[in-house]
């Protein structure tokens, strides 16, 4: 059996070692260095306005994050970026923007027969600071739409159950 002395030695070695593992993972933490705005870019293949069973989503569009001076309204920065074959793109941000506002925003579809971006959703504002109590770093942006020229053939049997769901609220 150990003494109690022996006992306490090692207690205190024990917390010793416990503080500075702590203390040296805070150390180990890398700097925020900017922000991944995602989101994702779709059709309206009805003309509805809003995404539908009949949506689908368009690799190749090109969106850009745009921020402007709180105060003076000036455009400060732009990051351009590409969806991907899901219709989603990752935008690397640098840096902090707390005093900025910021917005990603339709630039172009690769698909001609949907290249008119949808009134109301052709931008959508994301929060580029870090003293909101967000812990990743990634920033989640509402969906972005292009509307297609002529709709679906199948968006009238669509748009129908839409209404019924209306009559019946």
């Amino acid at each position: 059996m150990a003494s109690p002395r022996a006992s306490l030695l090692l207690a205190a070695a024990l917390c010793a070692l416990a503080a500075t593992a702590a203390s040296a993972s805070r150390d180990l933490r890398q700097p925020r260095a900017g922000f991944v705005v995602r989101g994702r870019v779709w059709c309206d293949n009805c003309r509805a306005g809003f995404e539908t069973p009949a949506s689908t989503y368009i690799a190749g569009a090109k969106v850009r994050v745009e921020c402007k001076s709180k105060t003076t309204g000036e455009k400060t920065c732009s990051f351009e970026g590409h969806t991907d074959r899901t219709g989603t793109y990752n935008i690397l941000v640098a840096d902090e923007h707390e005093h900025e506002l910021c917005e990603s925003v339709l630039v172009s579809s690769p698909d001609m027969r949907c290249a008119k971006a949808v009134a109301g959703r052709e931008r959508a504002p994301v929060f580029l600071t870090s003293n909101n109590g967000v812990a990743s770093n990634v920033r989640m942006a509402n969906a972005l739409g292009f509307q297609k020229d002529v709709a679906l053939s199948r968006c009238a049997q669509i748009m129908k159950m839409y209404e019924e769901v209306d009559d019946r609220l």
